[in-house]
């Protein structure tokens, strides 16, 4: 085979476009064991190996095997009194080790503090993780009833189809990539996909075309805008401002927009710094 004609790594195929590339297989085991980590959000703070099938679609059998591993590991604990599992100390190690490691909320949060501050409102930085949102830093200073009552900190997950930030941060993935999540969120959504995959296909093409979006959570309650840029370690980012909807939204939207993309440009620059 001529030089010229030899595959191309898929170690130099993820330096070179910044998306991780390998041909060798997974591990199905790995995989769905931390599937039963993700399982475990906010308000559920045990569940059964029942609770865990329902939530992974995992064989029961399969789950049994699986949290045997993961309390012997140390990620999760059994409850004797409630029967069920909890995440263990590992879990909380390895987020610790995470905050230390990501210098990205260290850089971005006075600058947030400071726009949120300004504008009485919530600005969030949050990256992907399959059909969700983590965020990394939430700011919430907007006074209104839906902040006050919904919580959202470092580690908070939010869907990605149905939030600024998600579907600013669709946007900007590769189009097979995008694709790929949208269809398994659609899978998910079955019949009721139509109208809300339409409105995804909306504020995509408006992120693409503008450079932010504008989507509403609980409609009437709270707008948001949300753009994405690159940090300075090729990782994709997308950050938000969330403020009530009131009947001037288009002039506080233009408002916003422009404190948005000029919160982005402070964050690059002081990360360059």
């Amino acid at each position: 085979m001529d030089r010229n004609e030899r595959k191309t790594s898929t170690r130099r195929v993820t330096y070179e476009t910044g998306r991780f590339t390998r041909e060798t297989a997974g591990s199905d085991s790995l995989l769905r064991g931390l599937s039963l980590l993700k399982a475990f959000r906010a308000g559920a703070g045990a569940l059964t190996n029942g609770e865990l099938a329902a939530r992974t679609g995992l064989p029961r059998p399969t789950v049994s095997r699986l949290t045997r591993v993961l309390v012997d590991t140390g990620f999760l604990r059994y409850d004797v009194d409630e029967r069920a599992y909890r995440l263990g100390a590992a879990v909380l190690s390895l987020a610790d080790a995470f905050q230390q490691a990501n210098r990205v909320p260290e850089v971005a949060l006075p600058l947030m503090r400071a726009v949120a501050q300004a504008g009485r409102v919530n600005v969030g930085l949050a990256v992907g993780d399959g059909p969700d949102m983590v965020y990394l830093a939430s700011v919430r200073h907007s006074g209104d009833s839906v902040t006050r009552t919904r919580r959202v900190v470092a580690g908070t997950r939010a869907p990605i189809e149905l939030t600024a930030i998600g579907l600013a941060y669709l946007a900007a993935l590769p189009q097979d990539v995008r694709e790929g999540v949208l269809g398994a969120i659609a899978i998910r959504y079955g019949d009721a996909w139509g109208p809300l995959g339409a409105n995804a296909e909306r504020a995509i093409m408006q992120a693409r075309q503008q450079g932010y979006c504008t989507a509403a959570y609980q409609p009437g309650h709270m707008l948001a805008v949300a753009t994405t840029f690159i940090g300075a370690d090729r990782q994709l980012y997308a950050v938000n401002i969330s403020f009530p909807d009131k009947a001037s939204h288009d002039v506080d939207t233009s408002r916003h927009v422009a404190s948005l993309l000029a919160l982005v440009a402070d964050i690059q620059a002081a990360w360059q710094a």
